[in-house]
């Protein structure tokens, strides 16, 4: 499903979805709601309801079809004015800001490391890593994350601390996820750029689009963290997956090139102890209810869903900090999207 025909065939149908989208509902702009929370949710997803409100570690849920919102619903003290941190679902706003940068002649996929970071690449076999082995997570880069984390983070200079990891496997090949890598990404768009990533992402994106872009963590070096605490509304985050829906388009307005969104959304990585899902350019890809489907995806239940077949975005937030309860809770979330919003969705279109 994930390689060779089944890829080709995936662009196909998406970009058949876009033509679609150009031509109707992509012109109408972004949902269309007022801008608090409160909306009457639809019979439909009562008993999706029903059982969000039994997680205590939920903070909101939306979904919206057709660029219409259907449910905003915040949860345990969560509102519609609070940023939600999105942890590692801030790697596919960092795949949008390179995608941004490449669109605006900044630098290519293919451009690799040695030419952002000359002076810190230690090792010649290094000097091959590009961007799109960055934005897959194929650096071949021993990870930062898990174990290695606060190592990483506690260290004087995350840039240097990232590319003197020693290389576990060819760049290019095997997908080892780590935000180490998106944090390189986040470096070489300030690089590339002249400007900060977060002034970046404010000009090019917030500004555009008209969502809020808060200023992040920076390493000691002031480079904004590329990958992790991230903050957006909920609302913003919304907007973001339906941009994607529309092919990178806000109304008439272009926010990223289609091809940057085709080229996103398809798998070009995978591990194997997790084969039912895939890794694009900071997007996750897997199959839900019978559908194609990609998302973003933080640590704690942080998702913004996109089912391009259904016109459906989904928007998860919960607590970013769950203890024991992160994977039961990531497991409750998965099966209500495949179990119940996904099939509550295709129900209306019968």
């Amino acid at each position: 499903m994930h390689h060779g025909r089944g890829r080709l065939r995936r662009l196909r149908r998406y970009a058949a979805a876009c033509a679609a989208a150009i031509a109707g509902l992509a012109l109408l702009g972004p949902t269309r709601a007022g801008s608090g929370g409160g909306v009457e949710p639809d019979a439909a997803f009562e008993p999706v309801l029903s059982q969000v409100a039994e997680l205590p570690r939920m903070r909101s849920l939306l979904v919206s079809v057709g660029g219409s919102l259907l449910v905003e619903e915040y949860f345990n003290g969560a509102r519609p004015n609070r940023a939600a941190n999105m942890k590692s679902a801030s790697k596919s706003i960092i795949s949008l800001l390179v995608g941004i940068a490449v669109d605006r002649g900044h630098l290519t996929v293919d451009d690799t490391v040695d030419r952002f970071f000359p002076d810190l690449v230690d090792d010649p076999a290094k000097s091959g890593i590009t961007v799109e082995d960055l934005l897959t997570m194929r650096s071949g880069l021993e990870t930062t994350s898990n174990r290695n984390y606060g190592r990483w983070v506690a260290s004087r200079h995350w840039v240097r601390h990232v590319l003197t990891r020693p290389l576990v496997a060819e760049p290019g090949t095997r997908m080892i996820y780590s935000t180490g890598n998106t944090h390189l990404l986040s470096a070489i768009v300030a690089e590339a750029s002249g400007m900060s990533t977060w002034r970046f992402a404010r000009r090019h994106l917030g500004e555009p689009m008209g969502i809020s872009v808060p200023r992040w963590t920076t390493d000691p070096q002031g480079v904004y963290f590329g990958g992790n605490e991230m903050s957006m509304l909920p609302r913003d985050m919304l907007a973001i997956g339906e941009m994607y829906l529309e092919c990178g388009r806000v109304g008439t307005r272009q926010i990223v090139s289609e091809d940057w969104v085709h080229t996103s959304i398809v798998a070009h990585a995978t591990r194997t102890r997790s084969p039912d899902r895939a890794y694009g350019y900071g997007w996750w890809v897997r199959e839900l209810a019978g559908y194609d489907a990609f998302y973003a995806w933080g640590y704690g239940g942080q998702f913004i869903y996109v089912v391009p077949a259904l016109r459906l975005v989904t928007v998860m937030t919960s607590s970013p900090s769950p203890g024991r309860t992160l994977r039961a809770h990531r497991r409750s979330l998965y099966s209500l999207m495949e179990d119940e919003i996904v099939p509550a969705v295709a129900g209306r279109r019968r």
